[in-house]
């Protein structure tokens, strides 16, 4: 599960930072992905499994922040979730990431 940094539209650099997730090699189909940032949770834009040529299955989601938003933050977490296996989290601190 990798969490990835990357903006949606170089033209809208200044006003908004798009994050996507990515999850992959998953099983069984129906993972949710869901987002904090600095511990609170907040509502992403995801998409449904796509099962890969090996069987298993990638998801992905997105979150927009504004500039002010992505500013004051230190940390955005996505985590993948199903009710029979254990959580998988990637953790992404905001000073590690480009402008």
């Amino acid at each position: 599960n990798t969490l990835a940094y990357e903006p949606e539209d170089p033209d809208e650099l200044s006003t908004q930072h798009s994050l996507l997730c990515l999850a992959n090699r998953g099983f069984p189909s129906d993972w949710t992905l869901s987002w904090t940032v600095d511990g609170t949770s907040r509502t992403g834009t995801s998409s449904p499994g796509v099962m890969d040529k090996d069987g298993l299955y990638s998801w992905s989601s997105s979150l927009t922040l504004s500039t002010e938003e992505w500013s004051s933050t230190k940390e955005v977490t996505c985590q993948a979730s199903h009710s029979s296996e254990s959580p998988v989290t990637a953790a992404l601190g905001t000073a590690d990431c480009p402008e």
